[in-house]
Parts: structure tokens; sequence; C-alpha cells
């Protein structure tokens, strides 16, 4: 009985200890770091004195153009609101230009001059400038026939030789629109205009301009503002 008692004695203690080997005390949780700051980033400030380029196809207009003629009036042209944007012409030929324009164009005539006005006018356009102009391509057959045919004529076949006449660029002026008033101020308004120009080879240049004149008995007095150039 005694030795039953014992046993049982023991293994009542081997299990106690069994339990005890495997216990463990849960692990107190960590709190979990937060991530660091972020970096502040300063941004520098816009420098007030470097103009912020337009966006898209518009274009910065030149300063106003002033004259204060002898007898004391004074005449003001400008431009606002301009864009110019070169597009695919409609002829699909490679040496043609065209471009897409808006803007605003105005004169006034102000002062207290010594003269009377009869009247003045407001002219309003763009210079194409074009540093290379193609002239007529010259075919000449292997049996020795030349042939002049127009300029750069796409999808030709020949065999012999292919002189291309090349001259010194030029200035087309396009006026678009002229508005005469007698006082105070004349508008020209543009929009959605297409310019193109023909045989161009070389790199393009577009510049708006406007031209005041105003007149009297004896006199006329002319001004004229003229845009960025932008090349194309």
């Amino acid at each position: 009985m005694l030795t039953r008692v014992a046993a049982v004695s023991s293994a009542l203690v081997l299990a106690a200890v069994w339990t005890m080997a495997f216990t463990t005390t849960p692990a107190t949780a960590q709190p979990t770091p937060s991530p660091p700051d972020p970096v502040q980033q300063t941004q520098p400030l816009a420098d007030p004195t470097v103009p912020v380029p337009p966006p898209g196809a518009a274009v910065p207009s030149g300063a106003p153009a002033v004259l204060k003629t002898p007898d004391g009036w004074e005449l003001t042209v400008q431009a606002k609101d301009e864009t110019q944007e070169a597009v695919a012409p409609l002829t699909t030929a490679v040496s043609s230009r065209e471009y897409l324009v808006s803007g605003t164009f105005t004169g006034s005539v102000a002062g207290d001059g010594s003269t009377e006005l009869t009247g003045a006018s407001l002219e309003a356009g763009y210079r194409i400038g074009c540093g290379i102009i193609g002239g007529p391509v010259e075919l000449r057959a292997t049996g020795g026939a030349e042939t002049v045919l127009n300029p750069f004529l796409e999808g030709l076949s020949v065999t012999g030789e292919m002189k291309i006449n090349l001259r010194p660029g030029t200035v087309t002026v396009l006026p678009v629109g002229q508005k005469k008033f007698t006082a105070g101020e004349g508008r020209i308004s543009v929009s959605g205009l297409r310019i193109k120009v023909d045989s161009c080879v070389g790199q393009s240049f577009l510049q708006s301009y406007a031209t005041l004149t105003s007149s009297t008995a004896d006199t006329d007095d002319v001004v004229t503002y003229v845009g960025e150039i932008k090349a194309v």
C-alpha cells in the first residue's frame, strides 16, 4: 500500500515538474517603433523677376510700341493673348509650313496735340521667315534629255540624275486685318486663323506685327509693334 502511495506521489511530482518546465510566461509585447518623420523639403520661392513661360501654344507678347509725335500726340500699339502653333499643312507637302494663330492687337491715339487728327488705321498680321527656298527640280534621264518639274513631286520614279535648285531664304508678310478709326482706340482680334507659306525647305520663323498710323492734314505718324520670334 505504501509502495502504491509512493508511486502515485512520485508521478504527481514528475507531472508538476514537467508542467513547470514547459510553461512559459508570455513575453511582454514591445511597442512598434513609429516611422521617422519625413524630411521636410523646402520648396524654393519663385523669383518674381523671372517671367513665367506661357503654357502650350501661347507665346509672350512683346513690349508695347509708343511714339510721341512732335505735335503732341501719343501713339501706342500692343498685343495680348497671343498663340502660335505649327500644324500639319493641308497639302501634306514637306515644303509647306502652316500655323494656327490667335491674338488681340490694339492701337490708340491719345494726348492733347496742337494739330487736328483726320483719322487713324491699324493693321495686324504675321511675318514668316524661311531659311532656304526650294526651286525647281531638274531631272536628267540617262539618254541626256532634261525635264523641269514642279518642286517636290512625291511618288516620282526616274532613272538618271536629279538636281534641286536651292535659293536664299525670304520673309513673307501676311496681313490678316485692317481697321480705320477716327479717335480713341482701334482693335483687331484674331482667333483660330490658319496661315501658310510654300516652297520652304529650311527652318521657319514666325513673328506677329501690328502697325498704327495716325494722320493729320499735313502729317502721317507710323509706329509698329513686333512680337516674339518663334522658331519652328
